[in-house]
C-alpha cells in the first residue's frame, strides 16, 4: 500500500514497462486494499482520468501493476530509509525531527 501510494503521488506517468502478471505472491484487491479496499480503487481510478487514460478493467490492472512497481522500486532505493521511523517520515514530511514526532505520538497518547 505504501509502495502504491508513493508512486501515485508522483506527478509524471509510471514507465510503461512489461511487469508479469504472474507472481510467487497472489492476493484478491480486497487482501491488497483490506478496509480501504474501495478508497485505493478510486485514487487509482482518479489517477487514470487526470493521467487522460480511459477507464477499463484492463488500465485499471496494468496501472496499477505499473505503480506499484515504480512505487516498490522508491521505497527500496531510497538512500535514507532505514527504519519504520523513516518510512513514517515520508508520509508526515512535517514530522522528520524525531522530537516532534514523539511528542505528537505522547500528546496523543495521553488522558485529560
Amino acid at each position: 500500500r505504501w509502495a502504491f501510494c508513493v508512486s501515485l503521488a508522483e506527478s509524471s506517468i509510471p514507465p510503461n514497462s512489461n511487469h508479469p502478471a504472474d507472481s510467487n505472491v497472489e492476493m484478491t484487491w480486497r487482501v491488497f486494499g483490506g478496509p480501504h479496499a474501495n478508497l485505493y480503487w478510486a485514487l487509482l481510478k482518479e489517477r487514470c482520468l487526470g493521467d487522460g487514460l480511459e477507464i477499463s478493467e484492463e488500465n485499471l490492472a496494468h496501472m496499477f501493476r505499473l505503480h506499484l512497481h515504480r512505487g516498490i522500486a522508491h521505497l527500496v532505493g531510497h538512500p535514507d530509509l532505514r527504519s519504520i521511523r523513516d518510512l513514517i517520515s515520508l508520509a508526515l514530511p512535517d514530522q522528520r525531527d524525531s522530537g516532534a514526532m514523539k511528542n505528537t505520538l505522547t500528546a496523543t497518547n495521553t488522558k485529560p
